[in-house]
């Protein structure tokens, strides 16, 4: 008893003689790495006022930065990122405006004529492209396992890639890199803001994982295992409360939604400099478009807007209809087609349209959809123009512009029954109904019929009041509302 007393105090005695040096050890390892990043905080500073353009008045040009590493995409996101270089561009015309981008493939020149291209987006003014070459850091496929945190320290690569080539005085994330925002903001000494589109994590997936739902980005083999299960919702929690911590870093937060605003407020807890900025959506150019009843002759068809991405839940698009099919639940002989529009970013996009049409071919329903992928603006124009219905499935969509532009375009839209199309865009306008929801295979094969059988007198009703619902998101609202944001990034 005595021999154990004596090994116990030896070992107490032991850990304090190691405390009071491990202390002064860690205080000075401490110190080392203030010391160090402030020295490199300072000789980029050094490096920007030796790169730094001279203006009219004398004084150094203000350098305003986007960080959108897929700005060539020609989704949602970067009709926001144009929209939003435009607006700036406008109020503050000395400035000097550049875009850190991973689109090597293209030229500065393509990159600009394409957002013209797509979105009928012109620029007052040149912008300077800084092309990223680690982009692959932030790729999805580069990390199988640990994907979230993979692809946001790849963030802080490409991130710091970017500080090295330009430094700038204001700095705007555009495409949900919340992990860039410190390093900006702390060694580039940038007054930083961001656009969120949609939460890195969000309490929904966290509950997702608590209650072992599978989802594309939920395993199956995941929900199966408990253990596995709270292994996950660990690494969820703990990787959400980091998120939180390097979102707060932010002078200016924007969100695109409802839905998205109350997951950022929840995680970030910033409601002081929080504030929702609905996306630019081109509402007039499809308001242009005339709307006229529909004729008995109209062969009827079903478009969907939106990138080939997993979360876009383009399978589900294609059960329900191959179901509605099925059902023969329209009583015509005309048959309807689905018509998928959409970008793909990369070889993967590519590959998962492979498989959608695969799928088609599986479900006999492959003469009757059909795939356009990367279409021009005009193009896009035509078969909103022709469509009755169009159709969005994906599960808590942050906005939803694809959503937006059917409705502006006359189609009956049929959405996903959560996030920014419930809570912001299929809303009643003046009490009266804009559009239809569903959750799965049955509610939208059911609602595909439903709506054609309305009459084309009742069809045309919905879609009038889809019309006048959707200006408020127009690109002239979202420019008010983002330079009254942005405002005091600029004081």
């Amino acid at each position: 008893m005595a021999a154990g007393e004596f090994c116990l105090c030896s070992l107490v005695r032991l850990l304090c003689s190691l405390f009071i040096p491990g202390l002064f050890l860690s205080g000075a390892l401490c110190l080392c790495l203030v010391v160090l990043l402030w020295g490199i905080r300072l000789w980029l500073q050094q490096r920007k006022n030796q790169l730094a353009s001279i203006g009219k008045d004398g004084k150094h040009q203000l350098v305003v930065a986007f960080f959108h590493p897929y700005c060539n995409a020609g989704g949602g996101g970067e009709r926001v990122l144009w929209c939003a270089v435009r607006a700036l561009q406008k109020k503050y015309k000395d400035a000097i405006y550049v875009v850190y981008t991973g689109d090597k493939d293209v030229t500065g020149e393509q990159i600009v004529e394409s957002a013209f291209r797509r979105f009928n987006i012109k620029l007052t003014h040149p912008v300077k492209f800084v092309f990223l070459e680690k982009r692959y850091l932030v790729e999805a496929s580069l990390y199988p396992h640990f994907t979230l945190l993979g692809q946001s320290l790849g963030s802080v690569f490409l991130g710091w890639e970017a500080l090295m080539k330009c430094v700038p005085d204001v700095y705007i994330d555009s495409m949900g890199y919340a992990f860039t925002l410190p390093l900006f903001k702390y060694l580039g000494g940038c007054r930083v803001g961001c656009y969120v589109h949609y939460p890195t994590i969000s309490t929904d997936m966290l509950s997702v994982v608590r209650s072992q739902n599978a989802r594309f980005n939920n395993a199956a083999f995941i929900t199966r295992n408990p253990l596995l299960s709270k292994l996950k919702f660990v690494y969820y929690y703990l990787f959400a409360f980091v998120y939180g911590l390097v979102g707060s870093r932010s002078d200016v937060i924007m969100v695109n939604s409802s839905w998205t605003l109350n997951h950022i407020l929840s995680l970030w807890r910033t409601g002081i400099c929080t504030s929702v900025v609905y996306p630019p959506c081109d509402v007039q150019t499809f308001l242009d478009i005339p709307l006229q009843e529909e004729k008995s002759t109209t062969e009827y068809s079903i478009v969907s807007v939106g990138q080939f991405r997993p979360e876009k839940d383009h399978p589900l698009q294609i059960r329900a209809f191959a179901k509605f099919l099925e059902k023969k639940a329209l009583g015509q002989q005309s048959s309807p087609k689905l018509i998928l529009i959409g970008g793909c970013r990369n070889q993967q996009d590519e590959q998962r349209v492979n498989r959608l049409k695969k799928l088609c071919e599986e479900l006999g329903v492959d003469k009757k959809v059909e795939f356009k992928v990367n279409i021009p603006f005009e193009e896009l124009k035509k078969y909103l123009a022709d469509a009755v219905i169009g159709l969005h499935t994906m599960w808590n969509e942050h906005f939803g512009i694809g959503i937006v532009e059917c409705m502006a375009a006359g189609t009956i839209i049929l959405a996903h029954n959560s996030g920014g199309p419930k809570l912001d865009i299929v809303v009643p306008y003046e009490g009266h109904i804009t559009g239809f929801l569903a959750e799965n295979e049955d509610d939208y094969s059911e609602t595909m019929a439903q709506i054609l059988s309305l009459s084309p007198e009742k069809r045309l009703e919905i879609r009038q009041n889809a019309r006048q619902s959707v200006k408020r998101f127009s690109d002239q609202e979202f420019e008010v509302a983002f330079l009254l944001s942005v405002e005091q990034l600029f004081k």
